[in-house]
């Protein structure tokens, strides 16, 4: 298995290098709405324990939310289901924007109500 975490840049390299890849997004779909990777398939966080069966266990996955963290425990419970190659985005979506492209809107979300801040 790969190193289980991945870098904004380097997941932007891996991108534009044409590899095959699947950009698993495990946030909410109005989180999805805010801001979103091109190509990226939405599977909520609470979903993904009913839903592993959709994905490819020999599949290159990184997975992403808005910082992070749910991410990270998704890559957990992947690993432990017998997938091989998951990592997850460092510092998820809203470190895409800082790092890599700033037209990637940053938001707040309390669980509720989305708020753009950039």
């Amino acid at each position: 298995m790969s190193d289980p975490i991945i870098s904004p840049k380097e997941l932007k390299s891996i991108l534009d290098s044409g590899a095959k890849l699947l950009l698993l997004d495990v946030r909410q779909p109005e989180e999805v709405q805010a801001a979103s990777l091109p190509g990226a398939t939405n599977i909520p966080m609470g979903e993904v324990p009913y839903r592993m069966d959709e994905l490819d266990k020999g599949a290159s996955i990184v997975v992403y939310c808005h910082h992070g963290m749910r991410s990270q425990q998704i890559v957990q419970l992947l690993t432990m289901r017998g997938f091989t190659d998951v990592r997850n985005l460092t510092g998820g979506i809203n470190a895409w924007s800082v790092e890599v492209d700033a037209k990637t809107p940053r938001y707040d979300y309390d669980g509720r109500r989305i708020r753009v801040i950039g």
